[in-house]
């Protein structure tokens, strides 16, 4: 029996990356971070009683797996994307670009995707592509 799926970011800039998403979910969602330990570079959010969200160091987890000698940044399509389901697009794109996101697609219909998906394409700091959607 599987009991936990959720995703988790392995961070470079650990105290930034908490800071943007300590922000952006408190505002658009109204979640708080269960607990947050530094010296661990851990923290994680609940959502209705289960993990939601993580972050975790980086080079915790390259240390531990072995790849501390590989190179942390290599150029290339993205592989995964978090998404974010939202009431407003537009009002969520607003609070995670003044968290610090970067905003790569304005918010817009996607007709093509699915009857009436409304979608927008942002960066975490640390570069992980998000999606904000509503329908």
């Amino acid at each position: 029996m599987m009991n936990a799926l959720y995703p988790r970011l392995l961070v470079r800039d650990f105290p930034a990356t908490v800071e943007f998403y300590r922000g952006v979910l408190a505002s658009v969602f109204g979640v708080e971070p269960v607990k947050v330990i530094p010296e661990a570079t851990y923290a994680n959010w609940d959502l209705d009683g289960q993990t939601g969200l993580v972050l975790f160091g980086r080079t915790m987890i390259a240390g531990t797996v072995g790849t501390g000698d590989l190179p942390a940044d290599v150029p290339a399509q993205d592989r995964s994307m978090l998404v974010f389901k939202v009431d407003d697009v537009d009002a969520a794109a607003k609070v995670f670009t003044h968290h610090g996101a970067t905003l790569l697609t304005e918010p817009q219909d996607r007709p093509q995707w699915g009857p009436n998906l409304r979608t927008a394409h942002l960066r975490d700091p640390e570069g992980n592509l998000l999606e904000l959607q509503s329908y």
